[in-house]
């Protein structure tokens, strides 16, 4: 494989020719920024809450669902809240960290 078609794989550099990949790099900055991954990852979590009271309701009013699935659902939803906030605790605590250094 050439170096070239190895770089033309990489969104954020510049081709060995030295034109600009500015519009590839702009796209990609648009599809994955950190904005749209911390949204996509809160509304994972809140449908895994949403899916742990659904079935949590059904138990409780006698459809048919299996105990086990609520529990899944339940443990689910648990671990992907505990795995949220520890993250948001790790980043308002490297927030700290930076406010900390002296400029």
């Amino acid at each position: 494989m050439q170096i070239n078609q190895l770089v033309s794989h990489l969104p954020n550099t510049i081709s060995i020719n030295g034109n600009s990949k500015k519009t590839e790099i702009e796209n990609f900055n648009k599809e994955n920024n950190f904005g749209n991954y911390l949204k996509n990852a809160i509304q994972e979590v809140n449908q895994l809450q949403l899916q742990s009271d659904k079935a949590t309701n059904m138990l409780a009013e006698g459809k048919k669902i299996d105990l086990h699935e609520v529990m899944i659902a339940g443990q689910k939803a648990s671990i992907s809240m505990q795995a949220a906030l520890e993250i948001r605790n790790k980043a308002v605590e490297a927030y700290q960290e930076i406010m900390r250094m002296q400029v």
